[in-house]
């Protein structure tokens, strides 16, 4: 039996070619692009769940309920850990995690690794197990190092690194370390990377901040135990938060703020592990944005359903010529299930085919999807028994719902009716007409969702930032360099350079640079009886220069002043009016009591250090040689710029041979601020791109085959003075109609969606009507030209054909 329900659906396909091809390869589109979406969200999803005890184990967040609005931070104070652990017997673990790279140094080896500081505790709260050493011991000493298998393979090879002495350089400062410990490397869908550990103490500014609960520039990680829950110790943390940050505290209120609805002005609250790496909502910045994870399922499951649509609606358009080979089946007793499983086992037959050619896509594409969308996925991944039961069970629903219904909707016609013939076809049933709208309705929504996020794009990219960057050269002076001392050498030597327009020096990389690391500092303090907020930018001579920005008041910084490089400053003109001075150049102002008063010689326009996701801050500038220059900054030509940028790898590697040389463009850098709208126009793009192909490939089967159930009436008509392009129009415009109400109902759809997604961004376009109006076009004339395909070649058939029979 089975035998020949097979058989007889291969017959069938086989005769009715054109459509089993359009919905093979439809599906076969369909389900691997999905299953590449879905699995997507998943890794996202997965992050963090392999640790044995994740869902004890919370990150710390700060809550400022300033005049301003509420900010909120995962940054905290030295001191922080230390304290929980001493008076909330409810801490099991707890570990301060500070961010960062260094130079491993073995023999003639140096190595940029990821080293982070961390304590002891670490080892045992997370999951990372190890290879070589105990978790209980492995960071007893101040001494003691712990490295990633990775790591241990590029610095000893083969050889064992258990207690060989390594050297790690930060910022000119090398430490001798032993190795007490191999983790394993992290997974992909790990939020914490690293390549080694060393304890916190080893910070360079561990010695001045440890006693300090105003200074925070690392995260903290606490396990509780598991009889209490977040709430409960949110709430234990209140007085001590008031115990604590009293500072804090005092000062918002002198300025004005306002408590929230449980009474707190600042308040410290727990992340849940789990929700770190998506739960940009809380601490803004960190992870993955929730809305891309949706977006790639909500996706996932536009294809599918398209492709589906695809096969229901050639199925009801065939539904007609298969009726009287139903109603002949009957008569001779098959009953309803006998007919329904050969119907279905079609459905099955084309589905299996569709999956097949989907999962090959899915091989050939990974390596390509992964580059282009900066995931991790693995054909282990892909074909692990999770992932093939999910792709089982998905494609048995698909089958059920694509051929269910039309094999159903078949076994109930009325044996006489179909074989007298009176089963008329002229009137496409109201389901066909619902899903060809929903199909193309979901076409009109991606169009415009990319359409208003490109221009989205493109008002970043060009929005004036303050300053030039085009021509401008970023170097990373590298841990193990004097960035003081590297720039005062560069400069001797490009002195003569033509090429050279200017060389400066930051401690803030404008943009995200080859590195790909990112800092900032922010300091507040009390001035005339009001808090102030400001970046405060380490800079060096011929910033502004160097840079193209322009002075408002006052000069910018020289040598020929002696007091510039101890107490002068340049500010920006959202800090001028944060200072609220009449005259702003030669104000005084003290970042903290008993400190060093600062004097403003110069102000300049606003400039964007960050991306254009937030407000532009108020910025302060100086010179003083105790912090940091981590890039150099280099004004070329526009002539020679390759040569130029030769030149500068040449130089930097004779003055600094040990390290890498990560020079980018200032203008690539700031690029890179939209790398996530960038991927998500990517996806939006080729996904409205696969919605139109998948919408015509299903609109242009329903075409042929509608016209060829009305080629009598094409013939009569011509017959009767017809013209061709009265024809045409004839046979679009019930193909039209439904395409003009996709838009309509598509339109406030994608308005509600574009507009809460550009909420996200501080400086955002007004959605343009012309988008929409772009969008209906573009779906009204694909329609148009895959339907007028058939139409004109039904016009221009002759009439003798098609009526030869009556």
């Amino acid at each position: 039996m089975i035998r020949n329900y097979l058989k007889i659906a291969f017959r069938n396909l086989w005769k009715n070619r054109l459509t089993t091809a359009i919905n093979v390869v439809g599906l076969a589109v369909a389900f691997g692009s999905s299953v590449l979406l879905f699995l997507t969200a998943w890794f996202e999803w997965s992050y963090d769940e392999f640790h044995t005890n994740a869902n004890q184990i919370f990150r710390t967040y700060s809550v400022s309920n300033d005049p301003e609005g509420v900010s909120k931070s995962e940054t905290m104070p030295f001191p922080l850990v230390p304290t929980l652990k001493q008076e909330f017997p409810e801490v099991e673990k707890a570990a301060r995690i500070m961010w960062g790279s260094s130079v491993i140094q073995y023999g003639d080896k140096q190595l940029r690794k990821q080293v982070r500081c961390t304590d002891a505790d670490f080892l045992e709260m997370f999951s990372f197990p190890l290879k070589q050493g105990s978790s209980q011991t492995a960071l007893n000493s101040l001494s003691s190092l712990v490295i990633s298998e990775n790591t241990a393979n590029d610095i000893f090879g083969n050889a064992s690194p258990m207690g060989k002495t390594v050297r790690i350089g930060s910022n000119g400062v090398w430490k001798d370390y032993v190795v007490t410990g191999v983790v394993a490397d992290a997974p992909k869908n790990s939020t914490i990377e690293y390549d080694a550990f060393i304890r916190i103490e080893n910070s360079p500014s561990y010695a001045e901040g440890k006693g300090r609960w105003d200074q925070a520039n690392h995260e903290v990680f606490v396990k509780l135990r598991p009889d209490v829950d977040q709430a409960t110790m949110e709430k234990r943390l209140r007085p001590f938060t008031a115990k604590y940050y009293q500072q804090n505290i005092r000062e918002m209120k002198q300025n004005g703020a306002k408590p929230d609805s449980q009474g707190e002005l600042f308040s410290l609250r727990l992340q849940p592990l789990l929700d770190v790496h998506l739960d940009t909502q809380k601490v803004e910045g960190s992870g993955t944005e929730q809305l891309y994870v949706y977006t790639l399922v909500l996706i996932g499951l536009f294809i599918l359903a398209i492709a589906g649509i695809n096969y229901v609606n050639l199925s009801l358009a065939r539904i007609f010529t298969r009726a009287k080979e139903v109603g002949v089946r009957k008569t001779l007793g098959a009953l309803p299930r006998q007919l329904f499983v050969q119907l279905w086992s079609e459905s099955v037959l084309t589905c299996l085919a569709g999956l097949a050619f989907g999962l090959l896509l899915v091989s050939l594409l990974l390596p390509a999807y992964n580059t282009l969308f900066k995931s991790g996925l693995t054909l282990a991944l892909i074909y692990s028994p999770a992932s093939l039961l999910v792709i089982l069970g998905g494609f048995l629903a698909i089958t059920l719902l694509t051929g269910g219904y039309p094999a159903v909707a078949l076994t109930r016609f009325n044996i006489v009716t179909v074989l007298k013939g009176k089963l008329s076809p002229q009137k496409p049933g109201a389901l066909r007409n619902s899903l060809i709208v929903a199909q193309f309705a979901l076409a009109c929504l991606l169009i415009t969702c990319t359409l208003v996020i490109l221009q989205q794009l493109r008002y970043l990219r060009d929005k004036p930032l303050g300053f030039d960057e085009e021509q401008v050269i970023s170097i990373p002076v590298g841990n193990d360099n004097d960035g003081n001392a590297l720039l005062t050498l560069m400069r001797t030597r490009l002195a003569t350079n033509p090429n050279v327009l200017g060389v400066t020096g930051t401690g803030v990389n404008l943009g995200r640079g080859r590195d790909g690391s990112s800092s900032r500092s922010i300091s507040g303090f009390m001035h005339k009886g009001h808090e102030v907020a400001t970046d405060w930018v380490r800079v060096d001579y011929d910033y502004l220069k160097t840079l193209g920005i322009k002075l408002l008041a006052g000069r910018e910084f020289s040598p020929q002043y002696a007091t510039d490089s101890v107490s002068s400053v340049i500010i920006s003109a959202s800090m001028a009016k944060a200072l609220d001075e009449k005259t702003p150049v030669g104000a005084r102002f003290q970042t903290d009591s008993g400190g060093v008063y600062y004097q403003v010689i110069g102000v300049i326009p606003d400039i964007h250090l960050y991306a254009l996701h937030q407000k532009v801050k108020p910025i302060t500038m100086h010179i003083q040689r105790r912090d940091d220059l981590d890039y150099i900054l280099v004004r070329v030509t526009r002539q020679n710029m390759v040569s130029t940028m030769d030149q500068l790898k040449a130089l930097y590697k004779e003055l600094a041979p040990r390290s890498e040389f990560m020079a980018s463009f200032l203008s690539e850098n700031t690029d890179r601020w939209y790398k996530r709208e960038e991927r998500l126009s990517t996806i939006f793009s080729i996904a409205a791109a696969i919605t139109v192909v998948l919408s015509c490939m299903g609109l242009f089967a329903i075409a042929l085959l509608t016209i060829e159930q009305r080629t009598k009436e094409i013939g009569i008509r011509k017959v009767l003075g017809a013209s061709v392009p009265g024809i045409v129009a004839l046979l679009s415009q019930s193909f039209l109609k439904l395409v003009f109400l996709s838009i309509i109902l598509a339109s406030p759809v994608a308005w509600y969606a574009i507009d809460k997604w550009l909420q996200d961004f501080a400086y955002r376009i007004d959605v343009p009507w012309w988008v929409f109006l772009l969008s209906g076009s573009l779906a009204i004339l694909i329609a148009l030209l895959t339907v007028s395909f058939h139409s004109v070649k039904a016009a221009l058939m002759n009439p003798v054909k098609s009526l030869r029979s009556e």
